[in-house]
């Protein structure tokens, strides 16, 4: 069966657009939500391993219909990856809109936020 937490693991491989950072350690990942999927090539052969559904709600640092397109990209095509994966669908939302708050301590650490006293610390 395949988990939220692989799903999470792939998509830190996905980068945004602007920042060098991951989509999750940005905190860009809103949902994931897993269904299988009846429809998929072989779902009704036995032995045949169950694909999945996976639906992305996501939000962007920049929004713009390059950085959506890039990211959307990026996205569908490591999950793609994924043997247990059939398809994706990635929405992206408008509201809560980013803000450097939603960066993760590792985030903050990749991007050199953190232990800089020159820079500002996001909290």
């Amino acid at each position: 069966m395949l988990t939220e937490s692989e799903i999470i693991t792939a998509l830190r491989d996905c980068y945004d657009p602007e920042l060098p950072c991951n989509v999750v350690d940005l905190g860009l990942v809103r949902a994931v939500t897993i269904t299988p999927d009846h429809d998929a090539p072989g779902a009704s052969i036995p032995g045949v391993p169950q694909k999945h559904h996976v639906h992305i709600d996501l939000i962007l640092t920049n929004p713009g219909e390059a950085a959506e397109a890039q990211t959307r990209a990026q996205i569908a095509n490591r999950l793609a990856g994924l043997e247990a994966v059939s398809r994706t669908t990635i929405t992206i939302l408008s509201t809560p809109a980013w803000t450097p708050g939603n960066i993760t301590p590792a985030g903050r650490k990749a991007l050199g936020l953190d232990g800089n006293p020159q820079l500002i610390q996001i909290r």
